[in-house]
């Protein structure tokens, strides 16, 4: 056909200096539509990634199924790359049309789907395969397209040299500028835009033979007009997707590198989640952050410099600058997005009470484990409000190690608590959390209280004292709030320590959280959370 004449079958003539050019500028071009795609290809494997990761949770589990997935599909891609006996220029150029409207949709189906199905993990798969199969079909099509043009070990290590060229700088641009200002709405739309321009770019060069073939022709027409309307859509549509997940009117949304910050509203109450987990409700907050902060702030010896890890909304600020004699906060939160939102957001601000614009307080957005081990600093009170221990880099802010780490900061007669997830729904979680803060060399209590929106609710208080866990509970069970609570008080306190008969005597079994091992991670795993 007339419409599929490609340039492998070009027939052999004296090769000229124009010829010398002309296969010059051929070279190039299939180079650079080399680094494109892969450039696009593996900012496509990220994307999928984390969207796996926001949707369905467990960041490693997530990360190593996707990119196995799409790793294993780019090996079929190349396996039937080589039934393609003719017409690859062709084939080529609709390969990345295809994959244009593929990648920019890869978000935005997830997002949508989300609303009407449950798990939307075989989506993400199957499309995480599907792009990885037409990627893994790239690479042998232009090395082939090449041959004629440069001898075949030039061949083989340019075409490969270029296309790890584009991933490297693919990397960079996904972590610094994509994820961050583009976010997973509009980036697919961008790399689709990318696989889109290397077909144009190989439309220009080789038009004589592509412009006579009406599939490429209608491709090149259509194709940008899809790429246009999912860009003027993409924001309803995740916004849709997002409102279906919620029971409450979404009134604030962002993604950041780190999460999908959301904001709810019902009535006069809001609620706060991050990538789909609620952290609070401002029905009932005080029920989680009085408990959290009081007890800790007055067992320590001394309440002067504390330290928070995590609480980037600001609510267990609020609870510690209650405390006249404190003189310095610093709160360690790795997303500058949620600091950045506490201080500005004026939902966020009422309920923190401007506490992280506050001059005692300072904000450290770090790893809260990289800022233990950097800095040199000694507190009176460390509290820990970190997301449940549900991945396995999240466990590790669990373990005894850690605690150990924190220890070594605190100050002769310091307290650390942390939350330490439900004692109803997670309770071999719960358990060991207080036995690997006990093997921290803390003496440690645990306590609880029912939080209606949450659940049950747990943390554990450590104390760095030459004390036993009988005396420390003693000086818990005798605690009478000194400063303004909405909802604590002596009894309140003396309740929350009380578990009844015999409950922790099943779980002698379980196991400290040791970072070599993260048992903590699987029993949080096959907690009951189904049942609540």
């Amino acid at each position: 056909m007339q419409g599929n004449v490609t340039i492998e079958s070009r027939k052999a003539a004296p090769v000229t200096r124009g010829d010398r050019s002309r296969h010059s500028r051929e070279t190039w071009t299939f180079k650079a539509c080399i680094f494109a795609t892969g450039l696009a290809g593996i900012v496509a494997e990220y994307v999928l990634s984390t969207l796996a990761t926001y949707l369905l949770g467990n960041a490693v589990l997530q990360w190593t199924i996707t990119l196995s997935l799409m790793l294993f599909a780019m090996g079929l891609g190349s396996r039937v790359s080589k039934y393609i006996r003719h017409n690859l220029l062709n084939r080529f150029v609709l390969i990345e049309f295809v994959l244009s409207l593929l990648i920019a949709g890869s978000a935005l189906g997830p997002y949508l789907l989300s609303a009407y199905i449950t798990n939307v993990a075989p989506v993400i798969y199957f499309n995480a395969m599907l792009i990885g199969f037409l990627i893994g079909l790239e690479i042998p099509l232009v090395t082939r397209l090449n041959r004629d043009l440069e001898e075949l070990r030039v061949n083989i290590s340019s075409v490969m040299e270029h296309d790890y060229y584009g991933a490297l700088l693919g990397g960079l641009l996904f972590a610094f500028v994509a994820l961050p200002y583009l976010g997973l709405t509009y980036t697919p739309i961008a790399l689709g835009a990318v696989n889109f321009g290397v077909a144009v770019m190989m439309l220009a060069r080789f038009r004589k033979e592509l412009l006579r073939d009406p599939t490429l022709v209608f491709a090149g027409l259509s194709v940008p007009v899809a790429l246009v309307l999912l860009f003027y859509f993409a924001q309803p549509i995740v916004l849709y997707g997002e409102q279906q997940k919620y029971s409450d009117r979404v009134i604030y949304e962002e993604q950041t590198p780190y999460q999908r910050i959301v904001i709810t509203q019902w009535r006069d109450n809001f609620w706060l989640y991050l990538n789909g987990n609620e952290q609070f409700s401002s029905y009932d907050e005080a029920l989680y952050h009085e408990p959290l902060v009081l007890p800790a702030m007055s067992i320590a010896a001394a309440a002067r410099d504390v330290l928070i890890l995590g609480g980037g909304d600001g609510l267990a600020a609020r609870e510690v600058l209650k405390y006249p004699d404190v003189r310095s906060v610093t709160l360690v939160d790795i997303d500058p997005a949620m600091t950045r939102l506490a201080r500005a957001n004026e939902i966020l601000v009422g309920l923190n009470r401007n506490a992280l614009n506050h001059p005692k307080l300072s904000i450290v957005n770090q790893d809260a484990a990289a800022f233990l081990n950097a800095t040199q600093r000694l507190f009176d009170v460390v509290i820990i409000d970190l997301p449940d221990p549900k991945s396995v880099d999240l466990a590790r802010l669990y373990s005894s190690q850690f605690y150990k780490l924190v220890r070594r900061h605190l100050t002769v007669g310091g307290t650390v608590v942390t939350q330490a997830t439900s004692p109803i729904f997670s309770r071999k979680a719960f358990v060991s959390v207080l036995k690997s803060m006990r093997a921290s060399g803390l003496p440690a209590v645990p306590y609880h209280n029912h939080v209606p929106t949450l659940g049950e609710w747990g943390w554990v208080l450590g104390w760095n004292y030459k004390a036993t866990n009988e005396l420390l509970k003693a000086r818990v069970y005798q605690l009478t709030p000194t400063v303004p609570t909405r909802f604590l008080n002596h009894e309140v306190m003396a309740a929350m320590l009380a578990f009844g008969k015999g409950v922790f005597d099943d779980y002698a079994d379980v196991k400290v959280n040791d970072e070599m091992d993260l048992p903590l991670f699987r029993y949080y795993r096959s907690g009951a959370w189904d049942i609540y």
